[in-house]
């Protein structure tokens, strides 16, 4: 290898490099085209859930797109936080930042049938569970002893198995549909279906940016089908103005314990996957481990964007994992090419007719895709549960986790006779799963197993089995 292609290397393992414009470009939109999808998802599932979004005929529907818009908007500023920084806000790293799946098991039922009025709660939560994240950046060294892998990756299998349903409801049609002649028809599904197929075929049977972007084509595709069977629709983009600015308190302010409650828990969380995705993005790319002061930088950035969204009307902020596997394939480091991608993501949410066209992707055509991504968050958990040893103990704290979260997860009027903020808090089975895992992985010793027992073990299922 010659003396320049060894520097070149070295220069895009750093950081701080700005490669020409003429890269950097196309590097900084193909982030944002592997995250864009993710992105809006949960904004349109949050207002479906409140009874606002497709299918729902509201008048309030305009506040899904303003949510859409919003969704855009803070991804970009929250980058901006990471990639920029001030102060000791920020990891300086190229850590794409978007809207988070991980708290939709809590955001779900706790706006559930609730409309615009619903939103002021779910806010207030989101801004307040943002400020408990930033300050999580102090500590969040000393916390991680608590959340082994047996913890965590059972957290993020729940959070997959609680938001697989959603998916198939929105490729059947959407929960308007449910009990009418269309939910679940062939109608419904042709489109769903092309989404998965032609984003596995592109993620398993191509390279580079299209295997990226495998499910935002995939969505491309569905959209086409949907189109040519005359099931989209225009009329909101006309409406929507060329520009518009963020609204502040735009439902307004109020306290709802349960809400705020789930947000903080939920904010331990997505403050762990940040930490794991910056580890990520400095051994994938530069080859290294994340300095403390990454961590902590990025932990900042992730409350402070959470923060700044639910002010506006944005959903929680967290560090996206796709992007990390990005840097690792491009090999390119440099924070400044995120920073373009993250200014393209501002200047869409800033345009509503950016989300009034993401509007009109029929919902089974979204369902199609969040069955995939969906189903990838449940695989990231299952993956992260193979680092764990799996003796008698930690069977006995997965077993007993996930009975308890999954159990309530489905039959949630269990619990009809709790208040309504024990009943949000319980039925998302994150929280009483993660509870007793965290509980039982401190309380029990581990030197609890014996080869002995595990040999009795061995030979109990041999026996059951036989």
């Amino acid at each position: 290898m010659t003396d320049a292609a060894i520097d070149l290397r070295e220069r895009l393992r750093d950081p701080d490099y700005m490669p020409p414009l003429a890269q950097s470009v196309p590097l900084g939109i193909q982030h944002v085209l592997a995250m864009f999808a993710s992105n809006v998802t949960p904004a349109i599932i949050v207002a479906g859930a409140a009874g606002f979004g497709f299918g729902s005929n509201s008048p309030d529907f305009p506040n899904m797109i303003y949510m859409i818009q919003m969704s855009m908007l803070f991804a970009g500023i929250a980058t901006l936080f990471q990639t920029i920084g001030f102060g000791p806000v920020g990891a300086r790293l190229p850590i794409v930042q978007g809207t988070s799946f991980a708290f939709l098991p809590v955001m779900i039922p706790a706006v559930a049938g609730a409309g615009v009025g619903g939103m002021a709660g779910l806010m207030t939560g989101v801004l307040i569970g943002g400020l408990f994240h930033f300050c999580l950046g102090f500590v969040i060294g000393r916390i991680r002893f608590a959340l082994p892998p047996l913890v965590t990756g059972l957290i993020v299998l729940m959070i997959g198995l609680a938001l697989i349903r959603v998916g198939v409801q929105y490729a059947a049609g959407g929960v308007p549909l449910i009990g009418k002649p269309a939910y679940g028809s062939l109608a419904m599904w042709g489109p769903a279906v092309v989404v998965i197929l032609v984003t596995l075929a592109l993620k398993f049977f191509t390279r580079g940016f299209i295997s990226v972007a495998a499910v935002l084509v995939g969505l491309l595709a569905g959209y086409v089908v949907a189109l040519a069977m005359g099931q989209v629709s225009f009329a909101n983009v006309g409406n929507a103005a060329a520009f518009a600015l963020p609204v502040p308190f735009k439902w307004g302010f109020s306290f709802d314990g349960a809400i705020i409650i789930g947000m903080c828990f939920m904010a331990i969380v997505s403050a762990i996957e940040t930490v794991g995705d910056t580890s990520g993005i400095t051994k994938g790319g530069a080859g290294r481990e994340a300095t403390d002061k990454e961590i902590s930088g990025a932990t900042f950035a992730d409350g402070l964007g959470t923060a700044v969204a639910g002010v506006f009307g944005g959903l929680p902020n967290t560090s996206f994992s796709q992007n990390v596997g990005l840097v690792s394939m491009t090999g390119v480091m440099s924070r400044h090419v995120v920073t373009i991608g993250a200014l393209f993501l501002i200047a869409c949410g800033l345009i509503p007719k950016v989300g009034a066209i993401v509007a009109t992707v029929p919902i089974h055509v979204l369902g199609g895709g969040v069955i995939v991504m969906f189903g990838m968050v449940a695989a990231a958990g299952v993956n992260m549960l193979s680092d764990v040893k799996w003796n008698r103990r930690n069977m006995v704290i997965f077993a007993v986790a996930l009975s308890v979260g999954l159990g309530l997860q489905l039959e949630p009027d269990a619990l009809q006779h709790l208040n309504r903020t024990v009943q949000i808090l319980l039925t998302s089975g994150l929280l009483p799963a993660a509870t007793i895992a965290i509980v039982l992985n401190l309380v029990l010793p581990e030197d609890l197993d014996t080869d002995a027992d595990n040999e009795t073990q061995i030979s109990g299922l041999k026996g059951f089995s036989d």
